[in-house]
């Protein structure tokens, strides 16, 4: 007989904490809002509520470190696994003075949504270190990445938690975290994070692959709603890794980026910006700081400047219920995790902006570390055009199913992607059962 994979209905399905939503900049309150509206359009199960609201882990580990100048530092590091029904935990580690406990376990939940939408066999991690990478020297981030890594390492494996790059973390630390584990296990284990250099087990393409996807669901969103490629206004917020190659990619396919930022300032010109420059210009200065293409306007500008597409790629909760109202784009593909309050939904939606969520227009990273995972596991890698071939594929796929979830529940692009998510984590559950 065929499991019965339908979610048992409560119409009194209700937050038990829901008078605590008060602070729309709290990434965890955030994530749990968009999960609230997606589990009562799904009447999900009283029990899996309140399974999928909560992280199965929170480790927070001291992380003491020989400083070069021989005093001892102790920083604060952690570790969240948030669901990991589908399968090993996946998720970034990043190195950062803002790093909060709250803002990991809301990344790792956003891992496992992510994952699931794009229909991954992972579960959702997140882990961070609270300090100033700008300020330790080479030698200080090394031991305290090890230092760190052994403090997690019983969380650690090709089978149940694999880490990756994430703000101010590198290919060069992801190297560490797979050397120091390795070293504790006796042999080389590759599979064990994701983002290492090529010549250590990592994928081609992969550096590139967040930006990639952005750029592809974009493309998406303009053929559905008709708009033509070539020609398309955009502007990025945030020159890193995934603004610049996401920039550089809608350049490439006729679009015209009016606007780019980094932490410096933001830069404009409405007869375009000349991407490939500004990305030269960053690899010799290392900011956009005295970039000339454009002139220099603040970052709030950049987000309500007159463009197509807005494409916040920096930090989150850069669109808040303040300025949703000044938007003027008609789509905003969310590069970064949580650029978007939850405060600000109801603004966008009501100005008919199309969002393309966070949990879809970013996960071509974690797709192509899905790749790298596989091909370390197999022994056997791929090309890049095949890389970015299966990129494409799995981004189409999800964007067209999210959408098709959209139109026939009625509700926004986020609510969609939230409800085929948590349907999928959730069947997985009831299919599994609950060990007791």
């Amino acid at each position: 007989m065929a499991t019965d994979l339908r979610l048992t209905p409560s119409s009194n399905l209700v937050h038990p904490d829901k008078d605590r939503f008060l602070n729309e900049e709290n990434p965890f309150e955030a994530m749990m809002s968009r999960f609230d509206r997606a589990a009562q359009l799904l009447d999900l199960e009283p029990g899996l509520y309140k399974v999928l609201r909560h992280p199965e882990k929170q480790i927070t580990v001291s992380v003491p470190v020989m400083m070069d100048n021989g005093e001892l530092e102790v920083f604060t590091g952690y570790r969240v696994l948030y669901n990991t029904v589908r399968g090993p935990a996946k998720g970034g580690i990043r190195f950062d003075l803002q790093v909060t406990l709250e803002e990991v376990k809301a990344l790792a939940a956003w891992m496992t949504w992510k994952c699931a939408v794009v229909n991954l066999p992972f579960g959702g991690a997140k882990g961070g270190v609270i300090c100033d990478p700008s300020a330790m020297s080479v030698g200080e981030l090394e031991r305290l990445t090890r230092r760190y890594t052994a403090g997690i390492i019983h969380t650690l494996g090709p089978d149940s938690d694999v880490p990756a790059p994430d703000v101010n973390t590198n290919e060069r630390v992801m190297a560490w975290v797979m050397d120091t584990y390795s070293m504790h296990h006796r042999h080389t284990v590759t599979a064990v994070v994701t983002g290492k250099p090529v010549e250590m087990g990592g994928s081609l393409g992969r550096r590139e692959a967040t930006g990639r996807g952005c750029m592809i669901v974009t493309k998406e969103a303009l053929r559905h709603l008709g708009m033509k490629v070539a020609g398309t206004t955009v502007a990025v917020q945030g020159f890193g890794n995934v603004g610049s190659v996401a920039a550089q990619l809608l350049a490439r396919e006729g679009c015209k980026i009016r606007a780019i930022s980094d932490r410096t300032g933001a830069y404009y010109n409405t007869n375009g910006i000349d991407v490939d420059a500004a990305i030269e210009f960053v690899k010799q200065h290392r900011t956009l700081e005295g970039f000339k293409d454009g002139e220099q306007i603040s970052n709030e500008e950049l987000l309500t400047a007159d463009v197509d597409v807005l494409l916040p790629a920096a930090l989150e909760n850069v669109i808040t219920s303040k300025n949703a109202a000044k938007i003027q784009a008609k789509i905003v593909c969310e590069g970064a995790n949580g650029p978007t309050t939850a405060g600000a939904d109801s603004i966008l939606d009501e100005k008919e902006i199309f969002v393309i969520p966070d949990i879809l227009a970013n996960a071509g990273g974690v797709t192509v570390s899905y790749f790298e995972w596989v091909q370390d596991r197999g022994g056997y890698f791929w090309s890049e055009e095949t890389v970015n071939e299966r990129l494409t594929d799995i981004m189409r796929r999800s964007f067209a199913e999210v959408l098709r979830s959209s139109m026939q529940h009625r509700v926004n692009m986020r609510t969609a992607a939230y409800m085929t998510s948590i349907s999928r984590v959730a069947a997985v559950h009831k299919l599994r059962g609950i060990y007791a």
